[in-house]
């Protein structure tokens, strides 16, 4: 089982629902389907980063936890679409907080965006 008990002690909330999103590019992803259902290859290209395997793991995991859904066309070749979940969906303000406190402290842990980037987000 993935996701282990939780004993509901001070703090049990806050790790329930870490727990959900603890993988690398899981909050990215979700970031990404905010704007919309997207196909396997799109989302690659907006994290160019992610190899393969780790974003079909990371697509399974939240489909899993229900946080994704998972749409398959029986059309040769296979078409299959990702978009959030209600529950994903649910996510949204915290998604868009960790973006805003991202890019006010982005100076102290990474590169900072360029001025024609950072007018376009």
């Amino acid at each position: 089982m993935r996701h282990s008990r939780f004993d509901c002690s001070p703090g049990c909330s806050v790790e329930a629902a870490i727990s959900l999103i603890d993988g690398k590019w899981k909050c990215v992803i979700l970031f990404h389907l905010l704007a919309g259902t997207m196909r396997f290859n799109e989302i690659r290209r907006v994290v160019p980063s992610v190899t393969p395997r780790m974003l079909t793991n990371q697509l399974r995991e939240l489909e899993e936890d229900h946080l994704i859904e998972r749409k398959v066309y029986p059309q040769v070749p296979p078409k299959v679409e990702y978009s959030l979940s209600p529950l994903g969906r649910s996510i949204e303000p915290i998604l868009l907080s960790l973006k805003e406190w991202g890019d006010l402290n982005i100076g102290r842990f990474g590169k900072p965006l360029a001025p024609a980037t950072a007018a376009a987000t």
